[in-house]
C-alpha cells in the first residue's frame, strides 16, 4: 500500500479540494446562506468568487465555502458581520497554514 498517495482517503486529497469550484446556487444550498447574503459578503470583501467571463455565475472554491460556514456560525452566535469577518480571517490563516503543511508532505 502506497501511503504517499491519498487515494485511500478522499478527504486528504488537497489537489481535488483546491479544484472544487461550485456555483452560487449550490453554495447557498450547502451553507443555508441566501444568495443575496453571499453576494453582499462578497461586496464587503469577506469572500471572493471566480467569474469565467461576463454574465457567468459566480463560482466559489472550498475555502470560500468554509469561510461562509464559519461566518454564518459566528453570526448565529451573535457576532456582528465585521467581528465575524475579522475572526474568520484569523481562523482561515491558521487553516491555510495547516493546509500548506499537509500538502507539503
Amino acid at each position: 500500500m502506497n501511503h504517499d498517495n491519498h487515494a485511500d482517503n478522499p478527504l486528504m486529497d488537497f489537489d481535488l479540494l483546491r479544484k472544487l469550484v461550485v456555483g452560487i446556487g449550490e453554495v447557498s444550498d450547502i451553507t443555508g446562506v441566501p444568495q443575496r447574503q453571499i453576494r453582499y459578503w462578497e461586496e464587503k470583501g469577506i469572500i471572493q468568487s471566480y467569474k469565467e467571463g461576463e454574465g457567468t455565475t459566480r463560482k466559489y472554491d472550498y475555502l470560500s465555502i468554509k469561510k461562509i460556514l464559519l461566518v454564518k456560525e459566528l453570526l448565529d452566535d451573535g457576532f456582528t458581520l465585521d467581528a465575524a469577518a475579522k475572526k474568520v480571517e484569523e481562523r482561515m490563516r491558521m487553516i491555510n497554514e495547516v493546509f500548506q503543511k499537509l500538502s507539503d508532505r
